[in-house]
């Protein structure tokens, strides 16, 4: 057997094994969550504690799971050891889907982070000398955005029938002749130490301890161009219309957890409430696209 196959057999087992203890350690099985539901995150966002202290007030027993890796949320909930996640954007969703045979929608959306073009030596996206070097996120979905939001910024060209999910290759125009450089997302806000700029999601900036104001350039949160990165609570589809999924939605929208939504982003997201249909959609849309 190929050594290199062997050892990436061997990771993925022990990447199984470490998510099945986690969840036991959470008092997770893949047993149905009987009264509790269940929710997937990433990160540590006050609003879900909000959202458990509102579901309790109603006699649901919410408990909130937090994820490192943005593999696992999806996986989990795939796999039954969750009922809802909460990470996620709708490009991201079409891909894991269709690269892991999996049927998971969206119930409702929660937020849009803007991605940007970041610089520690440059104001203005045109003042990018020729030659400069740019880092992009390296995963599909986010690299594509951020060949769309260069072109955009009128810095390069991208050719229309790459979509959202464009890579290097489908530059067609780079008159400043940019050395687009794709490294992991979360290795973004490094990057901005040894490039001239770097295409960064609002989420990992914000993490970083930057804020949207401070890119050079940054898509517009509601036009038609970030719809595709709406981020969404999701669910199996056989579980979509549960009753008791449905009241942690409906306490998701209430005015509390909103408030505490909004403050949690801090301007680095932008709330937004689309129709479930409206989500369904686009998932639809994306993954059509993705097969094309």
């Amino acid at each position: 057997m190929n050594t290199f196959v062997s050892r990436r057999r061997a990771a993925a087992a022990a990447l199984a094994a470490a998510l099945s203890l986690a969840l036991s350690a959470c008092g997770l099985s893949g047993a149905a969550g009987g009264d509790q539901v269940r929710i997937g995150v990433s990160g540590a966002d006050p609003e879900w504690d909000v959202l458990a202290a509102e579901a309790k007030k109603e006699g649901i027993d919410v408990k909130i799971v937090p994820f490192d890796d943005y593999q696992l949320p999806n996986k989990a909930l795939a796999d039954g050891d969750i009922e809802l996640n909460a990470f996620q954007h709708l490009a991201f969703l079409s891909q894991f889907n269709a690269q892991n045979r999996t049927d998971i929608v969206p119930v409702t959306s929660t937020s849009v982070a803007p991605m940007g073009l970041y610089s520690l030596k440059h104001k203005k996206a045109d003042e990018l000398p020729d030659g400069a070097r740019v880092a992009i996120p390296n995963d599909p979905s986010n690299q594509g955005r951020a060949l769309l939001l260069l072109e955009r910024a009128k810095l390069i060209e991208v050719r229309d029938e790459a979509g959202i999910y464009g890579t290097p290759e489908d530059i067609t125009a780079n008159p400043r002749h940019l050395k687009i450089t794709p490294v992991d997302a979360q290795q973004t806000p490094r990057s901005l130490q040894d490039t001239a700029a770097s295409v960064i999601n609002a989420g990992v900036a914000e993490q970083a301890g930057y804020k949207v104001s401070q890119a050079i350039y940054h898509d517009d949160p509601e036009g038609a161009a970030a719809r595709p990165y709406v981020n969404v609570i999701a669910a199996r589809a056989k579980d979509k219309d549960d009753e008791k999924l449905r009241e942690v939605v409906r306490i998701y929208r209430s005015p509390k957890v909103q408030e505490a939504v909004k403050k949690s982003a801090n301007g680095a997201r932008y709330t937004l409430d689309i129709p479930e249909a409206e989500l369904t959609e686009e998932l639809g849309r994306l993954t059509a696209q993705g097969r094309g």
